[in-house]
């Protein structure tokens, strides 16, 4: 198949990607971006397809195929939130600088880490999950919790770290 025909066959097809997009993010921006990324790296390994299979079919899988890779490379860096081993290679890092930046930047983390282990779990997971990049209507249905209750977390939260790092030197 050509890159021309390909290319309308895209177009023809765009709309049930937008539509298959929605419902695996739930988000106009996520799907319309999810869309944009399924395109172009559908125009960029254009020759993988075959002309005898379903386009439609090769563009739902990629798509659903990017979407996990996205949701994967999010859960992980959730992820490194939690860590605290991330917080002892910034330190082992400062001292290689001498202007003394780094070492202000891992005294700060190292306050907002404390602050942040800090707070019961009930409440700082969502925050977590927020700070990761899920939605409020997400977290609450992750987590099995009323979006209310999501967004009281939320601003205790921030409230919190507001009070607890007022002396935060940004």
């Amino acid at each position: 198949m050509e890159k021309v025909e390909f290319t309308e066959g895209i177009l023809a097809i765009e709309k049930d990607l937008h539509r298959f997009a929605y419902k695996l993010t739930s988000n106009r921006d996520s799907a319309n971006d999810l869309v944009q990324d399924c395109v172009l790296h559908a125009l960029d390994n254009h020759e993988k397809f075959t002309y005898a299979k379903n386009l439609k079919g090769w563009m739902y899988t990629l798509m659903r195929n990017i979407f996990i890779n996205n949701y994967r490379r999010t859960v992980r860096e959730m992820n490194i939130i939690d860590d605290d081993k991330s917080l002892s290679s910034n330190q082992q890092l400062q001292v290689e600088d001498v202007n003394g930046e780094r070492f202000e930047y891992a005294y700060d983390m190292q306050q907002l880490n404390r602050v942040i282990h800090s707070i019961p779990d009930d409440v700082k997971i969502p925050f977590q999950m927020f700070v990761a990049g899920f939605k409020y209507r997400e977290i609450a249905e992750k987590l099995g919790l009323p979006m209310g209750t999501v967004k009281s977390r939320l601003f205790f939260i921030r409230k919190r770290l507001k009070e607890e790092l007022k002396d935060f030197s940004y």
